[in-house]
């Protein structure tokens, strides 16, 4: 008996469980049948027409006087009093006197050299008497003979002649000393750095300050050889002047306390040399009177500031601008043909941009550039083309959802790279600092990820906290 259990146990359990099993199956519901809906035929057109594209070039740097020059006395002594502009960040205008140094000494040199002269303009008359009347004793003694330059005492006149002149230059130079003795402001500026104040004595070389000229302000602007070429730049050759006359327009953009100001300029020179370690070459751009209240409600635009620049490049004539989100592979854009068919169109570009790209060739006039991103773009695919108006210009998708551009954007549209460099400006080394502009501007961002490791490195050892990632954890499109 035992062993008859010992075998129809496992026998009955398993048919339970496969009873079980069958009903499950038996009760479950079918799956509902969904019918594929195919992707709306209906999509907006641009009909394409040439026209002239004016390039924007960007850039970016930091702000810095035309002109910066130390303050340094040509005469010694102690300084006895100081103008209330002679502080760090004080303006001067040019001839204020800044500060004064001890003159008693220079009155003295003064006094002394004035005797000086008293004593040679005295020999110089009695030897200008017995001058004259060497010759006229001559004339009387010895009528139709020329005399000799010492018969005559014409070296002795020539002497006491000079010792005047020696006399009133020493007087000059006793007065251009008891001058120097007030330091005055070499043109119009602001004090940058303070050395010295009253009490201090003071030798003919010592600093005494760091100032800078506010006439004009100058910013280093970074571009590749691709940005220089379509930059309106003069030549430079061999004896000629370096400066430009009416060079490209630039605006400065600056931004802070949640609004951004800018600043009109142009490019005045570029520099002869290309950067051996980014390959850029540098333009100088100016702005005038950047401490001038020339707009209502702008701060000025100070040293060190670091800026964003646009700078007014060549016109491309006779081109296509296509909006970039229609550029499919970085090769070709979708048109609809006569026969409201898609197409795929193989383009040739010569300027993008993160808005647009610039076709030259590839397209023709009155194509129908396809503005719908279209998630299934079949080459043949018969579409209805509904030409571009006020009305659908959000309705941009067949079906399904767009791609979101691959973007560097951050709060602001500021990109990554633009808030780090805002963030830590001149704290950044310069090697960092190259690498990054330069990784910016050739919009290489293969290069960007290694690089944030070094610029993270560097913060977290400098105790300086990185801005936040706008493509923190998104995932590759």
């Amino acid at each position: 008996m035992r062993r008859i259990l010992q075998v129809l146990l496992p026998i009955g359990i398993l048919v339970f469980f496969g009873v079980i099993i069958s009903m499950i199956l038996a009760s479950k519901e079918e799956p509902q049948q969904r019918r594929y809906a195919a992707p709306s035929p209906q999509v907006i057109v641009r009909t394409l027409e040439r026209e002239d594209f004016q390039i924007t070039l960007h850039s970016q740097g930091a702000v810095r006087a035309r002109t910066r020059s130390s303050l340094i006395p040509e005469v010694r002594g102690r300084i006895v009093s100081v103008s209330p502009n002679f502080q760090e960040g004080a303006f001067f205008e040019e001839g204020d006197v800044l500060l004064e140094i001890d003159d008693r000494d220079y009155l003295a040199e003064l006094a002394v050299a004035k005797s000086a002269l008293a004593q040679a303009e005295l020999e110089l008359q009695q030897e200008t008497a017995r001058y004259e009347q060497a010759g006229r004793d001559w004339e009387r003694l010895n009528p139709g003979v020329d005399a000799s330059e010492l018969t005559l005492r014409e070296p002795q006149i020539r002497q006491s002649r000079a010792a005047v002149a020696s006399a009133e230059a020493r007087i000059a130079t006793a007065e251009l000393n008891l001058e120097r003795s007030k330091v005055r402001a070499p043109y119009a500026g602001r004090i940058l750095t303070k050395d010295v104040d009253v009490g201090q004595y003071v030798t003919t070389g010592s600093q005494l300050a760091e100032i800078y000229a506010v006439d004009f302000a100058e910013v280093r602007l970074p571009l590749t050889a691709t940005q220089i070429a379509y930059l309106k730049l003069p030549s430079i050759y061999r004896g000629a002047n370096p400066s430009i006359e009416n060079g490209p327009k630039v605006t400065l953009i600056s931004a802070g306390g949640g609004e951004a100001y800018q600043w009109e300029g142009r490019i005045v020179r570029s520099e002869g040399a290309v950067d051996e370690r980014t390959r850029q070459i540098f333009v100088v751009a100016q702005v005038e009177n950047p401490y001038g209240e020339s707009v209502p409600g702008r701060p000025p635009l100070k040293v060190g500031t670091f800026v964003q620049a646009e700078i007014e490049g060549t016109t491309l004539e006779d081109v296509f601008v296509v909006p970039r989100s229609v550029y499919r592979e970085n090769n070709y854009v979708l048109v609809v043909d006569q026969e409201s068919n898609l197409e795929r169109r193989e383009v040739a570009t010569i300027w993008e941009n993160d808005e647009n790209i610039i076709v030259k060739a590839g397209l023709n006039d009155g194509d129908l550039l396809c503005l719908t991103d279209v998630p299934y773009a079949l080459e043949g695919w018969k579409v209805v083309a509904n030409n571009e108006t006020s009305k659908n210009e959000d309705t941009m998708l067949a079906s399904g959802s767009a791609p979101r551009p691959r973007s560097q954007a951050g709060p602001g549209g500021a990109s990554y790279p633009d808030q780090i460099l805002q963030k830590f400006g001149d704290k950044m080394p310069e090697e960092l600092k190259d690498e990054l502009m330069a990784v910016k501007a050739s919009m290489d961002f293969s290069k960007l990820r290694p690089l944030m490791g070094k610029i993270a490195s560097w913060a977290e050892a400098n105790g300086e906290e990185m801005p936040p990632n706008p493509r923190a954890g998104q995932p590759r499109g």
